[in-house]
Parts: structure tokens; C-alpha cells; sequence
């Protein structure tokens, strides 16, 4: 019985994730089902230099390519070790695989919100908010610049590496802005979140660029931010 709720439990975490995080919007490349479902590197929407002066060309190569393809490879070996040690009844090795799905597939969940999060200026990127978003903002934050602020100010905080969110709190209604460790998704803040806008904070996504210098990078993402996507959540949501 023990076992059978361990297992149980692990085995729905990436479902929870798909169901819960990995909206069809995101484009997360779902591979066929084979067991336990796994996943691929999700296509860009723009070019890898599409995005500069703000985010360069080489950090989005390296950033899509390397780190986040990462993240899919263990995540779904993971997932294979996971369907092996139940089929065992491997009891020690089912709870042993928990962090490692946790984590790779919270880092495959949040880098596909952030890749839609981006837009080229030249394509609308860092247009402000109108309707609905846009009005939530000021009467949650005063302000967009107040929201900016507030984000910037938590992510340049945020110790050690993770992501900063803007999120919607279906239970209140209300925005709100809150931050992640590591790749945890910001499902583990709380069923009630729904990701609107997410920004990495890890160093591979600004050092090369930035060098340690995390505020400037968190000043010029603000130029590509992609609010008609975040826009087009919050709406379905509140829908």
C-alpha cells in the first residue's frame, strides 16, 4: 500500500505538470505516448538573434539549444527510469526519482513559458498591456512602472538561481508577484497559480551578456517582453 502511494503520487507529476503547466499554448513538443509521455526541444518563434540588443544571439543559442534540451533529455530518462523501477516495484528508487522529475521537468515547463514570454521589439515586443491585463495591473499595482519595479526588484533579490513571476491567483482573482527556487514550476507555489509572465534569473540566462550584473539584464528584458501572450492567459483564465 505504501508503495502503491508513492508510486502513484510520482507517477502523476508529469501529467500534473502537462495538465497543469504544460498548457497546449506552450508548444512543449508532447511526444507520442509510451507509457509515461515524453517531450522534445519546442521550437522558437523568432530567431535566436531576433531579440538583441536586449538578450543576444549567442545567450538564446546556448540557453534554447543547450540548457533547455538538457533539461528535456533528463527529464524524460528520468521518466523512463521512473516507469522501470515501478514496473519492479522498486519502492526506494520511485521516491529516489521524485527531485529529479521535479526538477528537469520544472526546467522543460518554465523555459517554454519563457520563450513565449519573448517577442522582438519590432514584432511588439514590450508593448504594455491593455484591456483586461492592463487594467488588473493598476488596480493590483498602482502601475505597470510599479509592477516593474516590483519584479525587478524581487528577481535582482532572488538568492542563488530560479525565476521571477507574474501569476494569477484564481482563488482571489488578484495578481500577484512571486519567485521559485531553482527550476521549481510555479505550480509548487500553489494549485491556485497560473503563470502569466516568468523571467529566468539563472546566470546562464544573462552571464555571458551581463556578466554579474543582474539588474541591467533584469532592466532590458522588459524591451521584448511578449505581454500580448500574457494577455491572451490571463483573459482565458478569468474567462
Amino acid at each position: 500500500m505504501a508503495f502503491r502511494g508513492a508510486s502513484t503520487m510520482i507517477k502523476t507529476i508529469g501529467v500534473q505538470l502537462h495538465n497543469r503547466m504544460f498548457r497546449p499554448t506552450l508548444g512543449l513538443g508532447l511526444g507520442q505516448p509510451r507509457g509515461l509521455q515524453t517531450f522534445t526541444l519546442p521550437d522558437l518563434s523568432y530567431d535566436y538573434d531576433a531579440l538583441e540588443p536586449a538578450i543576444s544571439a549567442e545567450i538564446m543559442h546556448l540557453h534554447h539549444q543547450k540548457h533547455h534540451q538538457t533539461y528535456i533529455t533528463n527529464y524524460n530518462k528520468a521518466l523512463e527510469q521512473l516507469e522501470e523501477a515501478m514496473n519492479k516495484g522498486d519502492t526506494s528508487k520511485v521516491v529516489h526519482l521524485q527531485s529529479a522529475i521535479k526538477f528537469n521537468g520544472g526546467g522543460h515547463v518554465n523555459h517554454s513559458i519563457f520563450w513565449k514570454n519573448l517577442k522582438p521589439t519590432r514584432e511588439g515586443g514590450g508593448e504594455p498591456p491593455h484591456g483586461a491585463l492592463g487594467w488588473a495591473i493598476d488596480q493590483d499595482f498602482r502601475s505597470m512602472e510599479a509592477l516593474v519595479q516590483k519584479i525587478n526588484s524581487e528577481g535582482a533579490a532572488l538568492q542563488g538561481s530560479g525565476w521571477v513571476w507574474l501569476a494569477l491567483d484564481k482563488e482571489t482573482k488578484k495578481l500577484r508577484v512571486e519567485t521559485t527556487a531553482n527550476q521549481d514550476p510555479l505550480v509548487t507555489k500553489g494549485a491556485n497559480f497560473i503563470p502569466l509572465l516568468g523571467i529566468d534569473v539563472w546566470e546562464h540566462a544573462y552571464y555571458l551578456q551581463y556578466k554579474n550584473v543582474r539588474p541591467d539584464y533584469l532592466k532590458n528584458i522588459w524591451n521584448v517582453i511578449n505581454w500580448k501572450y500574457a494577455s491572451e492567459v490571463y483573459e482565458n483564465e478569468i474567462a
